[in-house]
């Protein structure tokens, strides 16, 4: 009965209602989606990368290197000499030595420049090694090996081809239109900046910024020129790998023989004389990434709280107004044998009614929302957010939401029971 009565009383009142529905849908959308977010891009830049002692490249930020060799993040202020990586690969320290080059990309996705180590060495979460869906490791020159992302968004199978852009912005001009490279392997999804990278060999980047046509390129003669294409990749193919030797590299990971050496090793190369270079241990750049973070996080939780207890004191505001206009109704419950405890009761279960509504909508709401926004967030931040919101912290901020809301609501709730004892005197 009293379900019921909580309900038609609720349904009375549809305008009021449905403004403190949607007040309190929005602040638990914010709420849930702050805590979330918070949650899974940790998770995912936690993950992205395991098994790695030491990055290294040229000199600069910790997090700016971490950031654009790791999680495809901005971009690298300078490039380091081939010579040098090959002087700390050949250390005895180090047990394996994968160089990355970064800078070109395919319709927004980065093209990584790496050697065959990668798919070898690399590894994630908890030490999950990199696996194939389709096809194999790249061999030769014009070989590309393509994240899950990319193959799912662009529609790419084994064997297509496609044409690389110098820079990182979605949209370029500047297309090696005379070196395309073939699809021969696509990767199984990682849930990491992986998923959104295109893999090439060190040799494809260098033959593709190398100025093949410049003295055979014939102008007033198209077929000509698509048959001289051909040709030249096909002798570029059977180039010796040595004559595309890169100058230069944009960062490095290592894995050590010992632990031990960890630290010794990174001030080695900190010091290392020919060049300003410097190596970042992963795990220690990402606890600064969080520290600098921390304040962000929690102004955003401030926020979000501040209001959804705006929603909550407009929510006992308008069951405080509804008993003043309910006074003939609650007379008439006092007459029919409805204790102060009942409307003490009927109070709180329509605010309770009120908040469990705007939670499922809410978290309906913020389900739909990171669906929508998933290929965005991971193109653009290489961040993964699940869809799935729910989790031991997505359950205690309900049951905070619920809590608070049933706590304000007593303020009309003793309201009406006060006012239904007077009746009833």
């Amino acid at each position: 009965m009293l379900t019921k009565l909580a309900l038609k009383s609720l349904g009375d009142r549809k305008g009021s209602i449905m403004l403190s529905i949607m007040a309190m849908t929005v602040s638990i959308f914010v709420l849930l989606g702050v805590e979330h977010i918070r949650h899974q891009s940790k998770e995912s830049f936690a993950n992205t990368v395991s098994g790695i002692d030491l990055i290294g490249g040229a000199r600069t930020g910790s997090l700016n290197l971490l950031l654009y060799s790791v999680f495809k993040i901005g971009s690298p202020t300078n490039n380091m000499r081939w010579q040098s990586f090959k002087d700390i690969e050949t250390n005895p320290k180090v047990k394996w030595a994968v160089p990355l080059s970064l800078g070109d990309s395919h319709k927004g996705f980065r093209v990584l420049g790496t050697n065959q180590d990668y798919f070898t060495y690399f590894n994630y979460g908890k030490q999950h090694s990199l696996s194939f869906e389709q096809g194999k490791v790249f061999s030769q020159v014009f070989d590309v090996v393509l994240g899950a992302h990319v193959a799912n968004k662009l529609g790419y199978q084994l064997g297509d081809k496609l044409v690389l852009a110098h820079g990182i912005a979605k949209t370029s001009f500047a297309l090696h239109e005379q070196t395309p490279f073939t699809v021969v392997g696509i990767l199984a999804p990682t849930g990491t900046p992986v998923d959104n990278t295109l893999h090439v060999s060190l040799q494809g980047i260098e033959a593709m910024h190398m100025d093949w046509q410049s003295h055979q390129k014939h102008s007033n003669a198209h077929q000509h020129e698509h048959n001289h294409q051909h040709s030249l990749q096909e002798n570029t193919e059977q180039t010796e790998l040595a004559n595309l030797t890169p100058k230069s590299i944009t960062a490095f990971m290592l894995g050590l023989k010992s632990k031990v050496l960890t630290f010794r090793l990174q001030r080695e190369i900190n010091q290392y004389s020919p060049e300003p270079l410097m190596a970042i241990l992963p795990g220690i750049a990402l606890s600064e990434l969080w520290q600098m973070m921390t304040i962000l996080e929690n102004t955003l939780l401030l926020v979000s709280l501040l209001v959804l207890v705006a929603a909550c004191l407009g929510v006992s505001a308008m069951l405080l107004s509804s008993i003043r206009e309910r006074s003939k109704e609650i007379q008439l419950l006092r007459m029919i044998g409805a204790s102060p405890t009942f409307l003490f009761l009927l109070v709180q279960l329509e605010a309770l009614f009120i908040t469990l509504t705007s939670i499922v909508l809410g978290a309906g709401l913020l389900t739909g929302t990171l669906f929508m926004f998933d290929d965005y967030l991971a193109n653009q931040f290489g961040l993964h957010i699940s869809t799935n919101i729910w989790s031991l912290n997505s359950l205690y901020l309900i049951a905070t939401v619920m809590a608070a809301s049933l706590i304000i609501a007593m303020i009309p709730s003793l309201i009406g029971y006060a006012q239904s004892k007077r009746k009833k005197q």
